[in-house]
């Protein structure tokens, strides 16, 4: 009888032990999602910083902001390089 109830509550505490093993690699991801997140929010502050400042009409920058909506980041940086291409060339 003492070796069935020190079986049962082994499979308790080892079941538990996974449970917070899982629970800490879970927090763990959380903890990484959200910085990547966070990465991500600040990446594109700067680009729309950048599109703010290279941008010389309201035309170029509707479109700087669909590109980035529609086609992403990279493109978004792309177009505006093209747009600083230009303006070199201008001057």
């Amino acid at each position: 009888m003492q070796l069935s109830v020190d079986n049962d509550f082994q499979h308790r505490e080892s079941s538990l032990t996974k449970a917070l093993r899982q629970v800490q690699q879970l927090k763990s991801k959380v903890a990484e999602l959200e910085q990547q997140h966070q990465d991500y929010v600040r990446s594109q502050q700067d680009l729309i910083s950048a599109i703010a400042e290279i941008c010389i009409s309201s035309i170029q920058e509707v479109e700087a902001l669909r590109i980035l909506v529609c086609k992403g980041e990279a493109e978004c940086r792309r177009y505006l390089r093209s747009l600083l291409v230009n303006q070199r060339k201008a001057s």
